[in-house]
């Protein structure tokens, strides 16, 4: 049976199976030590899974991280510095943030700083609770650039 090239009958198959051994050793390959690297030591090396590139995020995993932005009495007196902020996602980092931002609005920013913040403690009566924890964070955006979210507010 011919693994690459020509093409083999079934008949030619099973005549040359009955001629291999079943118990056949595998050959041994000698190497001087000298000429010896990994891959002649071993005959066949398997192969690895593909590397995936991640380096462009596009706008349907960018959504992912930004959440919404963020509209606040102090968020907008930021505005005017060329800093805006947004509710990003908990497992998001300053570069995922960045990309995305730049990704949707077209802008690249010059900062990003990532704010953890903790959810309150809440009463509803007897019981008690706390709201979920959430991340913002603060774009900062070169000279002249500006993004239009808070149009409308």
């Amino acid at each position: 049976m011919a693994l690459f090239g020509s093409k083999t009958t079934k008949t030619e198959d099973k005549q040359t199976a009955t001629n291999v051994k079943k118990t056949s050793a595998p050959k041994k390959v000698e190497v001087t030590p000298a000429a010896a690297s990994m891959k002649d030591l071993y005959a066949e090396t398997p192969k690895t899974a593909t590397k995936t590139k991640t380096s462009v995020i596009k706008y349907s995993a960018s959504s992912h991280f930004l959440v919404k932005p963020l509209i606040t009495e102090k968020a907008t007196h930021l505005a005017s510095e060329n800093k805006y902020v947004f509710v990003v996602s908990i497992k998001a980092n300053k570069i995922e943030v960045a990309k995305a931002i730049q990704a949707v609005y077209g802008v690249k920013p010059t900062d990003v700083n990532i704010v953890n913040m903790k959810g309150k403690r809440v009463a509803r009566g007897k019981v008690r609770g706390q709201r979920k924890d959430w991340k913002k964070a603060v774009v900062t955006l070169a000279k002249g650039e500006t993004i239009k979210i808070y149009e409308g507010v």
